[in-house]
């Protein structure tokens, strides 16, 4: 079930996946911090959270390269949880979440991934391109008597400045050097031109202290009773559906950037593991990152090993770096966070309209404006993924097709063309002219398949019609999972099935 393993250094570049490691921890920081005090949580809760998710998701997890921490995306669903019943609510809901997400992963649920088709994953990373640029609009606000409002004058113009900085750095290095991820250099350079002029602008520390020690080991003081269970288990659901679909998802876009393999069911138990420490190490829980993952794989890193030492990045930082890094521009962060939703965008979508299907197009606008308006992810993929599935089974319905002849004696021959399944029995019900056929007919089905118990129905009504004007119907080419649901419905049904000796089926492998 676990994934522990002991990478290769000499097949590794540990340059690059130092500092890989070292430009996610420090674009997670401001991230975890804003989603744990939105939240009401303490800022180290959400400070351990990325900690532990991204360490223990290092060591068991299915995909090098993708980073996990204290996601938005999970601690906004557990917002009215911890409103209504506090903390210690919490942190029970995160294990229990991870509980489910490690059965889900030993059950081999996880490949369930690939049921999502391609028009909800352009909406789904198109809308969290827009949700993560839209985040770092935040940072040009500032709090005064307890209303936030937006700068103006020199402090928006300061901002403005260090934050166009940091993007023309970030897009100017690759093009003299991929030695350093560019992410990093914008960071330092930005950094130090604020502490050696004495800029004034907006910090870290503006946000939060980050100063703490290591995450202590707590039972969630909750009262263990049925009670309880009642309340966190919905939660502890929907975390659970949404970290787990965040991170697949995350999981098939580095395979398609890197052109290779994850695991999603041994990652499902990493990021379950990783949960439930997190319920006991008092961390507000979390999934995979896209944005921080793409950071990671921009920079160059392919392993595990860029993930652990940005998780142990951020220990440091938390127990003996905060002074420095309090001191960090919030725009080099802002600047470095808008080059990756740029990229994360599906630019190519637009080329893509006029080849797409109309359905496609709808499904992907509609993922998007879910994700963006409602900040429900789990939602906007499933309803993405439901809509998706209706359009494919009326497509397919109504494309069953019927040829008809005759054979040298006289048998009617309807030759069936798609598969028969709940969506396509009317129309393949209104192929057949009863009245006027001959008193043997037969049904081909070498080019069509019947799927489920509305077909097997479909075909019991449709021999019983024939029965009754005392003619007989043969079922030919019924390939081999079709015979096993004919066998199964057996007692329920009876359709006379006779095979053409003419005819030699072949079994499906």
């Amino acid at each position: 079930m676990f994934n522990i393993s002991i990478p290769d250094f000499k097949q590794i570049n540990l340059k690059t996946e130092i500092l890989a490691g070292l430009t996610v921890a420090m674009t997670m920081i401001p991230e975890s911090l804003s989603f744990a005090i939105l939240a009401g949580l303490s800022p180290l809760t959400g400070l351990y959270g990325a900690f532990l998710m991204g360490l223990v998701t290092s060591i068991i997890g299915g995909r090098p390269g993708m980073v996990s921490g204290g996601a938005g995306a999970t601690i906004v669903v557990l917002m009215a949880l911890i409103a209504s019943h506090g903390v210690e609510y919490l942190f029970a809901t995160v294990a229990l979440a991870g509980l489910l997400q490690i059965a889900i992963g030993a059950f081999r649920l996880g490949k369930f991934v690939r049921l999502i088709p391609q028009p909800v994953m352009f909406g789904f990373l198109n809308g969290l391109a827009i949700i993560i640029f839209m985040a770092q609009l935040e940072q040009f606000k500032i709090v005064e008597n307890g209303v936030a409002h937006w700068m103006t004058g020199s402090m928006l113009y300061t901002m403005l400045g260090l934050t166009a900085l940091t993007v023309a750095i970030v897009l100017i290095v690759p093009k003299i050097t991929k030695a350093i991820p560019a992410s990093l250099i914008a960071i330092l350079i930005v950094f130090a031109l604020v502490q050696f002029i004495g800029i004034d602008t907006k910090k870290v520390v503006d946000i939060a202290s980050i100063a703490g020690d290591f995450p202590p080991f707590h039972i969630p003081s909750v009262p263990f009773s049925l009670a309880t269970l009642q309340i966190i288990f919905p939660y502890a659901v929907i975390m659970a559906s949404v970290g787990l679909i965040e991170s697949l998802l995350t999981l098939s876009m580095v395979d398609e950037i890197t052109n290779t393999k994850g695991s999603s069911n041994k990652e499902a138990v990493a990021q379950g593991t990783a949960n439930i420490v997190n319920g006991f190490f008092t961390g507000m829980g979390g999934c995979a990152m896209v944005a921080q993952t793409l950071v990671n794989i921009n920079a160059g890193a392919r392993t595990k090993l860029s993930a652990f030492i940005g998780a142990i990045t951020i220990l440091i930082i938390i127990l003996i770096g905060a002074p420095f890094i309090e001191l960090i521009p919030l725009a080099a962060l802002v600047g470095v966070m808008m080059i990756v939703a740029i990229t994360t965008f599906k630019w190519g979508f637009f080329k893509m309209l006029r080849k797409m299907p109309k359905s496609d197009i709808f499904v992907g606008i509609l993922v998007a404006a879910i994700t963006v308006f409602l900040h429900n992810l789990a939602l906007a993929v499933l309803v993405g993924v439901i809509i998706s599935a209706l359009v494919f089974a009326w497509d397919s319905a109504v494309r069953i097709r019927a040829r008809k002849s005759t054979d040298e004696f006289g048998n009617k021959i309807y030759e069936i063309y798609g598969p028969l399944f709940f969506g396509s029995v009317t129309t393949f019900m209104d192929k057949f002219e009863i009245d006027n056929d001959p008193a043997r007919i037969i049904i081909d089905f070498k080019e069509s398949r019947i799927v489920d118990m509305s077909a097997i129905d479909a075909v019991n009504k449709l021999t019983s019609k024939y029965a009754s004007q005392q003619k007989s119907v043969v079922l030919r080419h019924l390939s081999e999972d079709s015979r096993k649901l004919l066998e199964n419905a057996k007692g329920i049904i009876e359709v006379n099935i006779i095979e053409d000796p003419t005819y030699k089926v072949m079994p499906q492998k």
